[in-house]
């Protein structure tokens, strides 16, 4: 009976399938099944002790000593009636066995039919990468055949071009041999001629690469190229990052144009007036819009903007007089100096100059800040001044009005951008007042100014034409040969002086946009910045458009824009903590400004009180985070009541209130020197008498470690 079990799962495990695989599995089934059976078979008694159903009453009545337990040696489970026997006749433990074997013979069939499912499978998989091969092939063989039948029909073109030649030079030979046959002179003339035109061929194609390549490596510095390959790596990510942040950058582009639209409508009108016309509101916008793309695109810090300055114009005007003394034409003359100050920019930015800004120290950076600032302040008081000076004595309440919509511009920017840093709503809300706030302000009070009621007090609005054309209606182009030679060669000298101002005014611009304070990670590049604004001086003195340099209002407004700033609870300041680096939005906004000339109508509307509350709001902004200022009021506070890292408790109130006296003192000069026309086209050397102050003045009055707890260490 044994060997029937064996002989039945046997059959069961092995089956008559002829599959390797399978056969392999069954037979690890079927020695681990006999093993089971046969320990179980060498534990358990002997057949004499499995009497009969009968035989079990009588040993019960005798009460035989061998009595069956109700459980097996083992402990596997018995019947209480130890003659019976399952299905089959096998004792209880061979029957339990029985049962195991079948369990673990199913969990091998459905083992089996998952192996059968993943080697189907498998299968399936394999002949469609076939197919996809195969596919692929026969397209392979198609482009070759393609390739093969053009790769023909070239050789036949090249052979038939080849023929021509051949025949083209028959030809030619017997021409030259019938001239040549008449003129034996002609023949070596001629031959002298090639020779000389071989020589010169030769030396121009082996030497003037070498001397260009010289050229450039001479001139482009190590300077210039570690600026060139740091910002390299950025380039595709400075456009990009904006469409991440489109929450962010959407709203700094909208307020940032009218930013960068109200210095272009005044210092057109200025220009217009100073220029008789010849530089007006349409060249501004044009020109701004241009360098400003321009600019986006070429440059090295895309967060630092180039735009129309004060300087700029009062060089421009000083310009345009000496020519009507001279009798010179103003554009021509104009042209050459850019030109002349286009080169200069270049040089210095290849040779690597911009190095030497970093004898400019936070002295010199906080006090040229602070005059950009005061002089914003200056020009919006001014504008609002001359309302209540030139006022209609039959309209007295317009000046009253016109004070009322500047100051609440002001004021309606200054509180949605501090919205940020109140309590009220979350976080994502007074991010979105902060960002899309200024621009609702500027068109709320526009679109007040359109109101029936409104209009009655004639407050005065921008002064732009009404259509789109150049000044006197001239051409694009600048006529270069209506001056002479000699003037234009003379004209190199204003342009030394316009370059100094350029160099100082830039690279002081871009030095404040790449203050650590600002957080910006993406490394500076002056020199990069400097031949950028060198190629668009060139291109703007062409057209006959206003220079531009840098702006510094207008870029620190930029970087503040694009800033996710938090609120410090230890000095109860707003701190930046992240700047999105882009050039996109310098781009859009330079377009949009290009782009104005085609809506001059409807600038016309912006009324100018609310530009000056504009320029208040950004005179006002960018004396955040200058130390100077910060200074002036710590001069009148407690000294107990500020923070222990304040420079009054390491150098004394005393000490503390002399540097600021001093730097007080520049900023009373620098902002007096530039109201005198007459001069202020020697500004620059302005800047070098701070430097000078600096580095020569201060150190006898204050050690290192003092102007190193000022924050201003001495360059090495």
């Amino acid at each position: 009976m044994i060997d029937k079990l064996f002989v039945t799962m046997g059959g069961q495990i092995f089956g008559r399938s002829g599959d390797a695989e399978r056969c392999r599995h069954r037979r690890s089934c079927f020695v681990l099944t006999s093993s089971i059976a046969l320990l179980i078979l060498l534990n358990a008694q002997p057949a004499s002790a499995f009497p009969t159903p009968g035989s079990h009453r009588q040993m019960s009545a005798k009460g035989s000593s061998h009595s069956i337990n109700h459980r097996s040696i083992n402990g596997a489970f018995c019947s209480p009636y130890a003659g019976y026997r399952c299905n089959g006749g096998l004792p209880p433990e061979l029957c339990h066995s029985r049962r195991y074997i079948q369990r673990v013979a199913a969990k091998t069939k459905d083992q089996q039919e998952e192996f059968q499912r993943e080697l189907l499978g498998a299968k399936i998989a394999n002949d469609i990468e076939n197919t996809k091969v195969k596919e692929e092939k026969e397209r392979n063989e198609v482009v070759a055949e393609s390739i093969r039948k053009e790769k023909e029909e070239l050789k036949g073109a090249v052979k038939e071009v080849k023929q021509a030649v051949k025949e083209v030079s028959r030809s030619a030979k017997n021409l030259g041999g019938a001239v040549i046959k008449n003129t034996t002179e002609v023949k070596e003339a001629v031959q002298d001629v090639s020779q000389s035109g071989i020589n010169l061929g030769g030396a121009f194609i082996n030497q003037v690469p070498g001397i260009f390549t010289r050229l450039l490596t001479s001139l482009a510095t190590g300077e210039m190229r570690n600026d060139f390959l740091r910002r390299r790596k950025h380039y595709v990510n400075d456009w990009t990052v904006a469409f991440s942040k489109k929450r962010q950058v959407i709203p700094a582009i909208l307020f940032l144009y009218f930013a960068c639209l109200s210095p272009a409508v005044s210092f057109g009108t200025i220009s217009s007036e100073v220029t008789n016309g010849s530089m007006g509101v349409v060249e501004y916008l044009l020109g701004s819009g241009i360098a400003g793309m321009l600019y986006s695109i070429l440059c090295g810090q895309p967060m630092a903007f180039i735009a129309p300055t004060g300087l700029t114009l009062a060089f421009i005007s000083g310009l345009f007089r000496f020519c009507n003394l001279k009798g010179l034409p103003f554009l021509s003359v104009y042209a050459w100096v850019g030109i002349w100050t286009s080169a200069f920019m270049s040089l210095l930015g290849l040779s690597g100059s911009s190095k030497l800004i970093r004898f400019c120290t936070r002295f010199t950076d906080e006090v040229f800040n602070g005059m950009l600032s005061v002089n914003f302040i200056y020009e919006a008081l001014s504008s609002l001044r001359r309302n209540f000076v030139n006022a209609d004595p039959m309209n007295l309440s317009m000046p009253f009005v016109a004070l009322s919509m500047a100051l609440g511009t002001f004021f309606g920017t200054m509180s949605v951008v501090k919205f940020e840093a109140s309590k009220f709503f979350n976080t994502k809300i007074r991010k979105v007042v902060k960002n899309f706030g200024p621009v609702a302000v500027i068109l709320l009070f526009s679109l007040l100014n359109l109101l029936p009621w409104a209009q009655k007090f004639h407050v005065p609005t921008l002064s732009v034409p009404d259509t789109f054309q150049l000044a006197g209606g001239r051409g694009f182009l600048v006529g270069l040969k209506d001056i002479p030679v000699n003037i234009r060669l003379l004209c190199a000298f204003p342009a030394c002086l316009l370059t100094s101002l350029f160099f100082m005014d830039q690279n002081i611009s871009v030095r404040l946009v790449n203050n650590p304070d600002n957080k910006m990670k993406k490394g500076a590049a002056y020199n990069l910045d400097m031949i950028a604004l060198g190629i668009i001086t060139g291109v703007l003195s062409i057209l006959g458009l206003p220079w531009m340099c840098g702006a510094t209002v207008q870029s620190m407004n930029h970087v503040r824009a694009l800033a996710e700033s938090k609120l410090n609870e230890k000095t109860g300041q707003i701190e930046i903590t992240e700047v999105t680096e882009t050039r996109l939005t310098g781009f859009v906004i330079h377009a949009m400004l290009a782009s104005t000339v085609l809506l001059l109508p409807l600038i016309k509307n912006i009324p100018i009180p609310v530009v000056s509350g504009v320029f208040l709001f950004l005179g006002r902004k960018l004396m955040t985070g200058n130390t100077f200022f910060r200074r002036i009021s710590d001069a009148f506070a407690e000294k107990a009541r500020l923070q222990g890292k304040n420079p009054i408790h390491l150098l004394g109130r005393k000490k503390m209130n002399i540097y600021t006296g001093v730097q007080v003192l520049c900023l009373m000069g620098l902002f007096g020197f530039k109201q005198i026309p007459a001069i202020t086209i020697f500004f620059p050397a302005m800047i070098g008498v701070l430097m000078s102050i600096r580095a020569f003045v201060l150190p006898k009055f204050f050690s290192e470690e003092e102007f190193a707890a000022l924050k201003d260490p001495t360059p090495t």
